[in-house]
């Protein structure tokens, strides 16, 4: 996986710089659509705070800080997800679903609560909420893709309780703009 997501980066970096080259708008990658979790680099290794803290994850299930800015015109709500491709071998882990905030919001600090307006969907466990990192104990780091979406939704649109594919079922042909910084921890 680590090479997928290396491969990916490499080929956006090699994109942007053809378009660079060959007279596109330089402006664009200031104000395109962008994630990130402060306090924590793209790649970067977050701390136990936010791994579970049932089944001996040995964390506090703190959500992690995350912000976005530059949304494109029209966006009425955002959603955030943390998807870790890694986990069950391979198959992967939801491990937050939240929807319907506000397009006046921007951000979310560390361990915060949902944003008034906002609804948690359905995590791995079958329940609503952030539900923190705990990848096998000597297992590589895993990845945790922390993406938000810029939507054209009202931040009441969509029906509480939706799980991840559903989520993405109730979205298609609304989303404006997504992006995603990757986040990594093992144990």
């Amino acid at each position: 996986m680590k090479t997928t997501l290396a491969f990916a980066r490499l080929i956006s970096v090699l994109l942007f710089a053809a378009a660079a080259s060959i007279g596109a708008p330089q402006a664009y990658a200031a104000d395109a659509f962008e994630v990130s979790s402060p306090g924590t680099p793209d790649g970067g290794t977050i701390d136990s705070s936010h791994a579970a803290s049932a089944n001996h994850c040995g964390g506090d299930n703190l959500s992690p800080a995350v912000q976005w800015r530059n949304a494109p015109s029209g966006t009425r709500s955002f959603a955030v997800t943390l998807f870790d491709p890694d986990g069950a071998k391979g198959i992967g882990v939801i491990h937050w679903v939240l929807y319907g905030i506000p397009a006046s919001i921007n951000a979310m600090a560390h361990g915060a609560s949902a944003p008034p307006g906002s609804t948690s969907g359905i995590n791995r466990t079958g329940q609503p909420g952030y539900y923190g990192p705990c990848p096998p104990i000597g297992d590589v780091p895993h990845h945790f893709v922390l993406q938000v979406y810029a939507l054209d939704l009202a931040p009441d649109a969509l029906p509480a309780g939706l799980n991840h594919d559903a989520f993405l079922a109730a979205i298609n042909g609304h989303a404006l703009a997504a992006s995603s910084t990757v986040l990594r921890y093992g144990r």
